[in-house]
């Protein structure tokens, strides 16, 4: 899916954000200036979370409250992780996954072990600026990106 602009890349995000439920685990891959922080503020928009969303680089992990929808969103940044699952398990994201939607960016990898049921999330950068997100849905995610990347259009 092409996305022309930063306000398309928001959009995506909060035509996905509208959808998703608890239990959810998005991970966002590209590299720096893909639109993977736009697309989480897109998410958290979708979801209608209080408070301010930015990139949780220096903190690694945010936790927005429940808003209009009643689902939280914690907002994980791994790429300071390096790879390091120990201290990926100290965050104790699985426990999160309960009750709350999880977004990791750089989370490739690592943060897919968290749950079979995930959607990752690829953004290109293009020369010209545009981006290029595409899907990779695992286990029941499968079923449920057929029917919204039909309507994320």
């Amino acid at each position: 899916m092409e996305l022309a602009a930063a306000e398309d890349t928001f959009e995506f995000g909060r035509r996905l954000g509208e959808v998703l439920r608890a239990g959810d685990l998005i991970l966002l891959a590209g590299p720096l200036g893909a639109g993977k922080t736009v697309v989480a503020k897109g998410i958290a928009a979708g979801l209608g979370v209080k408070g301010r969303v930015s990139s949780p680089t220096f903190i690694i992990a945010r936790e927005h409250r429940a808003g209009e929808r009643g689902i939280p969103l914690v907002h994980v940044d791994a790429y300071r992780l390096g790879g390091d699952l120990d201290e990926l398990d100290d965050l104790d994201l699985d426990t999160e996954l309960v009750a709350a939607v999880v977004v990791v960016e750089w989370g490739e990898g690592a943060a897919s072990r968290l749950s079979d049921d995930h959607l990752l999330i690829r953004l290109d950068r293009r020369p010209d600026d545009t981006r290029l997100a595409t899907l990779e849905p695992h286990g029941a995610w499968i079923d449920r990106a057929v029917g919204w990347s039909a309507c994320a259009r």
